[in-house]
């Protein structure tokens, strides 16, 4: 018999996720899966967080559904909405209450020119959509449900913006599945310690675009944010970050380096056999050992010039290391807190960096 506590704690924590969702601002999809194109001919794409009336995801697959050449398309969502009625509003004439909408996913496997003006555009797919009648799902439409999972395991490329809360479990279901993706998620996700091995061991890397700006939020957002030009609310994003494991050009580029090794620039760690290299653009070119660089080396690395040694991380957990400067008398067994890098200038301050991600060069 199923265990109705954990049923009940999954359905809590899918509203939570709920609340958590930002939604994904057309532009900065289009701005990213330019460099995809290739990937989607034949493909059955899935985005498994994403309500078609509401998501910009699906209005974009649908629209570029011809173009790209795809098999299917499917999107599932979960029960309610966290945005109100019109806030998206992708469709206007559509009045159904999102909050009396039930958990449903919409499986798409041609887009026509269905009022012939001759082009594929947003008023096909609002017709195609009002003939297309959705499919109710069981569930609340969790992602973690095992209808969705049947779903999952129908699609090729999962493409999505899931709740951030929630962004290790969901990583974690798309390796297990052996799926290809690209997902927004923290910047911050870089260094968990389920996220960062998928990185160094080359299961997973950044996207291309150094950054996602901007999200629409629900109306009882408690962030602070401002109002776009169709009235949706929306919250500045600066950390969050495309992760994928479809190869893209930008991933093989040559970082140039130009700038020689110097002990002043460069010291060595006093905990670690490293030397600290403050900026990306700053790694030494004569320099062959393990450095410590931050962790937006992500946006240049090349696995064909850089091997990625491990992390570093500041603190360790300790709230006593995240202050900037320390003495060394505050703290003569530092070494054994597990600090991560730490610098010593000669004067015996104890310096603690932020984190790093410890890489070397391929010869």
């Amino acid at each position: 018999m199923p265990n109705t506590d954990n049923r009940n704690e999954n359905l809590r924590a899918a509203r939570a996720a709920r609340k958590d969702e930002f939604y994904t601002q057309l532009d900065d999809i289009a701005k990213e899966l330019k460099y995809y194109k290739h990937h989607f001919s034949g493909k059955t794409v899935l985005c498994n967080c994403d309500d078609p009336y509401e998501s910009n995801f699906f209005k974009y697959f649908a629209l570029k559904f011809n173009s790209l050449g795809l098999k299917r398309l499917i999107c599932t969502c979960y029960d309610g909405s966290p945005i109100e009625g019109t806030e998206l509003n992708l469709f206007e004439e559509y009045k159904e209450p999102v909050s009396d909408r039930k958990a449903y996913y919409i499986d798409i496997t041609s887009i026509d020119d269905v009022n012939g003006d001759g082009a594929v555009d947003l008023q096909d797919v609002e017709i195609i959509l009002r003939n297309h009648k959705p499919t109710l799902l069981e569930g609340n439409g969790d992602f973690r449900s095992q209808e969705c999972i049947d779903l999952l395991k129908q699609a090729d490329i999962v493409v999505t913006n899931p709740p951030f809360s929630l962004f290790r479990e969901y990583l974690a279901q798309l390796v297990k599945y052996n799926k290809k993706f690209l997902v927004i998620g923290s910047q911050n996700a870089i260094t968990y310690k389920e996220i960062f091995p998928l990185i160094k061991e080359g299961k997973m890397w950044l996207g291309c675009v150094d950054c996602v700006r901007w999200f629409i939020v629900p109306n009882e957002t408690d962030k602070q944010f401002k109002v776009d030009h169709h009235g949706n609310k929306i919250v500045e994003g600066a950390r969050s970050r495309w992760f994928t494991n479809l190869d893209h050009s930008k991933r093989h580029e040559t970082l140039d380096l130009y700038k020689t090794y110097s002990e002043k620039d460069n010291p060595h760690y006093d905990n670690y056999d490293a030397i600290e290299v403050g900026k990306t653009s700053e790694i030494p070119c004569d320099y062959d050992g393990v450095m410590g660089v931050p962790i937006t080396f992500l946006d240049k690395y090349n696995p064909d010039q850089f091997e990625i040694i491990g992390m570093a991380k500041r603190g360790a957990g300790d709230p006593a290391l995240k202050s900037k400067v320390y003495t060394k008398n505050e703290y003569p067994n530092y070494s054994d807190l597990n600090a991560g890098p730490v610098l010593i200038s000669q004067d015996g301050t104890l310096y603690n960096t932020y984190p790093r991600i410890l890489i070397r060069k391929k010869q």
